[in-house]
């Protein structure tokens, strides 16, 4: 079943990614924005790192994007919400306009876009081994 898979995990990217963005859209029970804003979003977020070649690994320029919409991303208020991981970065109001700043500030300049952030907390790799213990 893995062999399977190798072709598709190869394909996007996924062992080169330096980032993967979540962004909360469509969800079950629209809470934070209204659904046709979420899903305005996503097409702009999707199509954007298409247009600059960051959706996937190319010649001379090895790494890539990782993009995936989150039904919900549990802070229900200024949505669209958009997260950017290892970086852990929580933004606020991912519009098109707002996700183009993100874009090319955080993404292609590595600067925090301070104006949207609600929440900073990268995962480090002690947090990523850590047992969890109830």
């Amino acid at each position: 079943m893995t062999s399977e898979l190798t072709p598709i995990i190869q394909s996007l990217g996924i062992p080169q990614a330096q980032r993967h963005i979540f962004l909360c859209t469509d969800p079950t029970k629209p809470k934070c924005c209204p659904v046709v804003e979420s899903l305005t979003a996503w097409a702009y977020l999707k199509g954007r790192l298409k247009e600059l070649g960051l959706d996937r690994p190319q010649a001379g320029k090895p790494g890539c994007i990782l993009r995936s919409k989150a039904d919900c991303l549990r802070i229900c208020a200024q949505g669209p919400i958009l997260l950017i991981y290892p970086d852990g970065v929580w933004y606020r109001q991912a519009t098109p306009p707002v996700i183009e700043e993100i874009i090319q500030r955080h993404l292609l300049k590595g600067e925090v876009v301070e104006e949207y952030v609600i929440c900073t907390h990268p995962l480090t790799e002690s947090e990523l081994r850590a047992e969890i213990v109830p």
